[in-house]
């Protein structure tokens, strides 16, 4: 019997360059249903311009798959967004140094095969470096995306609370599912290096998957 290989996960931030990327990537069904974004250049530019200029304090992170751009990432201090805080936190507790991320995966024929666990997994790991203040990794997801919300549970994630938020697509009702993992006791900062980019072996979906 072949083995197979543990697939490669690496991400960058976005650039400028990767606009028309992701115009293609939020334009398809799959993600549009959950990534309900403006998909026009103007719209992409409008929503990940700030952050490329450094104006929004929230990553935008482009993850490749052994080398090939597959997936987005977004991850962020809850507390940077007062007004995500303030609806998250009428739900559950959330600690002032928490972290959440959100996700999608580009091909709709990669999803439900453990792909976004995979990276889940791997962000999280890179999350208690990266913020090494963070207790916490909280990620709220609307309650019809059960594929989402199960692919955190598979990531080591628990649910610890459902209510109502605003959903990103107008179709959707406001229920959420609320799932957190904590900083496990030996998940220690170590030095970032220069490098942007991270590399994990991982094995194991998302918002969009």
């Amino acid at each position: 019997m072949e083995s197979q290989s543990t697939p490669q996960i690496s991400w960058r931030p976005v650039v400028e360059d990767d606009f028309a990327l992701l115009a293609d990537w939020l334009s398809r069904p799959h993600v549009h249903r959950y990534w309900h974004h403006d998909f026009s250049p103007e719209g992409v530019a409008r929503d990940f311009g700030p952050g490329i200029r450094g104006e929004e304090a929230g990553e935008d992170l482009l993850v490749s798959v052994d080398g090939v751009p597959t997936a987005l990432v977004q991850r962020s201090r809850i507390a940077d967004y007062a007004e995500d805080f303030e609806e998250l936190a009428a739900i559950v507790e959330v600690p002032d140094e928490a972290v959440t991320i959100d996700y999608l995966i580009a091909d709709a024929g990669s999803t439900g095969r453990g792909l976004g666990t995979a990276i889940i997994r791997a962000v999280v790991a890179d999350t208690w470096n990266a913020y090494p203040l963070a207790p916490a990794i909280i990620v709220p997801v609307v309650a019809g995306n059960i594929a989402s919300w199960r692919a955190l549970e598979k990531a080591g994630f628990r649910r610890v609370a459902e209510g109502d938020m605003e959903p990103d697509n107008p179709v959707d009702g406001p229920l959420h599912v609320v799932s957190r993992i904590d900083r496990p006791p030996r998940a220690q900062a170590r030095p970032k290096s220069d490098s942007s980019q991270v590399s994990t072996d991982s094995d194991g979906n998302s918002r969009g998957a």
